[in-house]
């Protein structure tokens, strides 16, 4: 066990936990439960950028993403840099009005905006649903990626790992909450645009330069610096249904459209545009560059997910090595703690006082109750990492594009078309939902398509079709059809 290494991390882990600890402090001064999962509305436009970058920067991004550029190379890149307008599509397409609308209805949550433009319970509890069910599957990825990292840097066995990692996450997002994780999300970032600058430059040094680096990959496989890559595996449809996946349709992912309802002016969207987007960019390309160039470098790994804690003990000092290894798990924790606060208000503000809509509970008490369904959560999904996958990448693209089947079409048509109703929503929920789930499950591909292309278009057209029977059903007095339990 590499304990030169392991110093710095605990250094690090120490600075998340206090940022948490004042958090908790401050939140006891304010309205706790609206503190607890927006901050009070109050994030300028530095804190905005970096919660947006580091919550959508993941493990698929510092552990997944590189892992897939070492098996195809730079054709992958190239391919990841798709993903660099996702914080301007996010802040300019939801950003101003989601945020005026929140307020105006004091949404929470992602489904508090649902209900106020829909004014459908039966949306918002299958919404509920489907959020806690595709949240189980992304976060388990998160888990999985930072108990790899500490198994193959540190030496730590992944069953150990993943206990100190996955019980140290869940207590600081427990305890800490939204302001926690904007306040280690700004810190988060820094460490990640640091370290993923710090390790591709190790990587140049340690291969001999670029020009080197580039002959020896020719020399592996002369389609690793092809746009394709081997065996032409990122075709058209393939780079298609990426674009759509991780770029146009991350405006529908909800751990991302609720930090839109939280921050403070206009002013701190234009900043949160800018300074997002060039956090995304660079962090994009070092990390997948580090995954493509490495291959030159450790060029027998059997688990690609392993490209980059191998990288980071063979060419960085054990020092450095060690605050390094804080990048990825920056980028993992800030992502954990995003999803898991966004359940939690799911769980407790959208179904359990929706059962008991007269009771009032305190602020205090329902923050102590969101704390308690955090760890309960926190712990099942441990579980669920116990026995993780070889790349992980593939299983939260799958929980990404079953959120982005159920959300997108209701956000966006909710927010830029009026006529827009409750059957036409709910229908293109269900509709997406199900055309995702069985073209996932058996595997098709429709004209080569990822199932996130067929399962959006498709959502669009039934949200479309179905909208005017809505309007026939409001017009003879029923005004949403599809809505039986309507307050």
């Amino acid at each position: 066990m590499h304990f030169d290494i392991i110093l710095p991390l605990v250094i690090y882990l120490i600075f998340v936990f206090a940022l948490s600890i004042y958090a908790y402090v401050k939140r006891k001064k304010v309205n706790q439960f609206t503190d607890y999962f927006i901050g009070n509305r109050t994030m300028g436009g530095f804190l905005l950028a970096m919660t947006l970058a580091a919550t959508y920067i993941s493990a698929s991004s510092f552990i997944g993403g590189p892992g897939a550029a070492y098996k195809y190379g730079l054709g992958w890149v190239l391919l990841s840099m798709i993903q660099v307008p996702t914080v301007l599509l996010s802040l300019g397409i939801l950003g101003k009005k989601f945020a005026i609308l929140a307020r105006k209805y004091n949404a929470i949550t992602l489904s508090d905006m649902l209900y106020a433009h829909y004014k459908s319970r039966m949306i918002v509890w299958f919404a509920s649903i489907t959020l806690v069910v595709a949240f189980i599957g992304a976060m388990t990825v998160q888990f999985v990626g930072g108990a790899r990292l500490l198994e193959s840097s540190v030496g730590i066995p992944y069953d150990v790992g993943l206990l100190i990692f996955g019980i140290g996450t869940v207590i600081y997002t427990a305890f800490g909450g939204f302001r926690a994780s904007i306040l280690n999300d700004a810190f988060q970032g820094l460490v990640m645009i640091i370290g993923a600058i710090l390790l591709l430059t190790a990587i140049i040094y340690a291969g001999g330069g670029i020009t080197t680096i580039i002959d020896r990959l020719t020399a592996i496989d002369p389609a690793l610096l092809t746009p394709q890559g081997p065996n032409n595996f990122m075709d058209f449809p393939f780079m298609t249904s990426f674009w759509v996946l991780v770029c146009f349709g991350v405006v529908g992912l909800p751990h991302t459209a609720v930090r839109c309802m939280a921050y403070k002016d206009s002013k701190a969207v234009h900043q949160g545009i800018i300074i997002g987007t060039i956090v995304v960019t660079v962090i994009m390309l070092t990390m997948h560059l580090s995954g493509a160039l490495g291959r030159v470098i450790v060029s027998d790994l059997t688990i690609p997910d392993q490209v980059v804690p191998t990288l980071i003990i063979k060419v960085l000092p054990p020092l450095a090595a060690g605050i390094f290894l804080a990048a990825p798990l920056a980028a993992i924790m800030s992502t954990i703690n995003a999803q898991l606060l966004q359940v939690s208000s799911v769980i407790i503000k959208d179904l359990f006082l929706s059962i008991k809509p007269n009771t009032n509970y305190s602020d205090k008490t329902l923050t102590r109750i969101s704390v308690t369904i955090t760890f309960i959560f926190g712990g099942l999904l441990i579980l669920a990492a116990w026995n993780p996958p070889d790349m992980i990448i593939w299983l939260n693209l799958l929980a990404f594009g079953g959120l982005e089947a159920v959300f997108l079409w209701p956000l966006v048509l909710g927010l830029y078309w009026s006529k827009a109703n409750a059957t036409g929503a709910l229908c293109s929920m269900f509709a997406g939902a199900i055309s995702y789930t069985l073209l996932a499950a058996y595997n098709i591909k429709l004209l080569s398509f990822h199932p996130i292309v067929p399962s959006l278009i498709i959502g669009l057209v039934v949200f479309i079709i179905a909208n005017p029977i809505g309007c026939m059903y409001s017009k003879t007095g029923k005004k949403y059809a599809l809505d039986s339990t309507q307050n």
